[in-house]
């Protein structure tokens, strides 16, 4: 007995020409009684955000002011002051781990000196040290992303998925002797091979919905595109062959859905035909497919993501919310200063507090993907996809005028199925490693045979 009419498999798509659309999660892919819906229970999520270049409160005076981590350490903590503030809602779902240092990117030889900017993204989610190069020979370690990517991500279609917001793969040697691929990845899927960030939304539409794939050509993209249709229209018999099997819960989930791909694929097509309407570009050199405007850059990314993860066409993501030693101005945050300039605060409060404000910005983006998340039902497990992900926001730099990798800024959201708790502000013992911080996220996704993740001395307990 099936509470619809069909019963349908987790791996059921709509199939038209030129695109494949994966399906969430639906009452028709889960007997009515609970027997067998343990088979069915998906693995967490994993987002991965890098924030370059430290944070205000990272700062001696910053800290002092608690511009990033709150006062209080335990349940009792207040984000009024810090630049989380935009995250109170979240307060539960949050785990704020302060006090951790990033050794790893601290220069080890006298020739690294002064290659903090060029390093230290590689070493984020690998926390390993990078070998001085600007050649091929490129090594540092399996990244966090990649190491749960080969357990979780083996069942769904993509394993895992790169993106950034920022140019990357520029090729070469950056400014100094290391390679450009140890600043513009942050993904390693071995430590030797850093893999490539998407920074182009429409790109990674295309991969999601199958355009290129193996029922699809470019000729079919072009058409498609051309005809100035949506890729729902395409598949207008599939969806409506489908609609008419599913129950009423399930049409009412499967429209919803849908009409979060067109609301995404509209304001895809609203960006590329400004783009190439030959208007003032702020980004002039960036794909046609890429908004002027960060946060609508953000967002488009952070949209595409929650329509992956529903549908489970991957379960892993990272995230490179910005480039080292980038100039970017934010006019949305209500400031005008170039963010590299702003960061070298020099040690003067009103400046650290500057940066606050650039940082708070930032993080703010980072809400709008915890909304959405925290909104979104999860069909499989039960609870919403926060509930049942793990979401890491952080930096390997600390105070970003000293370019050193104290006390720096990391945040979880998400309570991974219940491993997590959550509602914690954690203030580890001077010295510790954001290794072990690193180590505890791995063991909470289920990775508890790992006994050792980069520098990492021992797990720091999440809950505790």
């Amino acid at each position: 007995m099936f509470i619809t009419k069909k019963k349908l498999s987790r791996r059921a798509v709509l199939r038209g020409l030129g695109a494949v659309v994966a399906l969430p999660v639906l009452d028709a892919m889960t007997p009515a009684m609970a027997l067998g819906a343990s088979a069915l229970k998906t693995p967490s999520r994993l987002i991965c955000i890098e924030m370059v270049h430290g944070a205000a409160g990272s700062a001696a005076l910053g800290a002092a002011e608690n511009l990033w981590a709150p006062a209080a350490v335990g349940r009792d903590f207040d984000l009024s002051p810090s630049s989380l503030n935009a995250l109170s809602q979240f307060r539960e779902h949050l785990t704020i781990v302060s006090n951790t240092d990033v050794a790893c990117a601290e220069p080890y030889t006298a020739r690294e000196i002064g290659g903090d900017h060029f390093r230290s993204s590689a070493v984020f989610l690998t926390q390993a040290h990078p070998k001085l190069t600007d050649g091929a020979d490129v090594e540092a370690a399996t990244s966090l992303d990649q190491i749960y990517a080969a357990r979780a991500g083996r069942q769904s279609p993509i394993p895992s998925m790169q993106l950034c917001i920022e140019d990357v793969d520029q090729g070469g040697a950056c400014g100094f002797p290391y390679a450009c691929s140890y600043t513009d990845s942050i993904s390693w899927a071995s430590p030797t091979q850093p893999l490539p960030m998407i920074r182009n939304p429409r790109v990674v539409f295309d991969e999601l919905f199958g355009v290129l794939g193996t029922t699809g050509t470019r000729e079919s993209q072009v058409a498609r595109q051309a005809d100035d249709r949506s890729i729902l229209d395409w598949l207008g018999t599939a969806i409506g062959r489908l609609t008419g099997d599913l129950g009423a819960a399930d049409r009412r989930r499967l429209s919803d859905y849908l009409d979060n791909i067109r609301e995404i694929e509209r304001r895809l097509q609203a960006v590329e035909a400004f783009n190439a309407s030959g208007e003032a570009r702020t980004l002039p050199a960036a794909p046609v497919g890429v908004p002027d405007s960060f946060t609508e850059h953000v967002r488009l990314m952070f949209d595409l993501q929650l329509v992956a993860l529903r549908s489970d066409v991957t379960r892993v993501f990272a995230l490179k919310m910005g480039r080292d030693n980038s100039n970017r101005v934010y006019p949305e945050s209500g400031f005008g200063g170039a963010f590299h300039p702003t960061s070298h605060h020099s040690g003067k409060i009103e400046k650290i507090r500057d940066f606050a404000r650039m940082n708070a910005f930032h993080v703010g983006q980072l809400a709008y993907l915890l909304e959405r998340m925290r909104d979104t039902p999860d069909g499989v497990n039960g609870g919403s996809l926060l509930d049942n992900s793990v979401v890491i926001y952080g930096s390997p730099m600390g105070d970003s005028n000293l370019h050193n990798h104290k006390r720096v800024p990391f945040v979880i959201a998400g309570h991974a199925g219940g491993r997590i708790q959550g509602g914690r502000h954690i203030k580890a013992p001077a010295g510790t490693p954001l290794a072990s911080a690193m180590l505890g996220v791995l063991h909470a996704l289920g990775a508890d045979d790992i006994a050792q993740f980069g520098d990492s001395e021992g797990v720091l307990n999440l809950n505790g």
